[in-house]
């Protein structure tokens, strides 16, 4: 079964005539246009969630160490 729809699928490529049909700079333009907003704007999207992750870890590396609230009775308050 496999055989016969390889070569029903050859014998259909193999025959198909050329489209003659023309697409003009205007389309094709706006054709490669769409296509690369498109790959950019996924591409973006990709590197935002892999990279935002890293960077809230080198954020929160940066960001000083916030001082430890004083427990009563450990000496280091200054109330009398």
């Amino acid at each position: 079964m496999k055989v016969l729809a390889v070569l029903a699928a050859a014998a259909l490529t193999l025959s198909a005539l050329p489209a003659l049909a023309y697409v003009g700079p205007g389309a094709g333009l706006s054709l490669l246009g769409a296509f690369w907003g498109l790959l950019i704007a996924v591409l973006a999207a990709l590197a935002f969630v892999v990279l935002y992750p890293i960077r809230r870890l080198v954020r929160a590396r940066k960001r000083p160490a916030k001082a430890q609230p004083a427990v009563a009775g450990d000496g280091s308050s200054s109330q009398s």
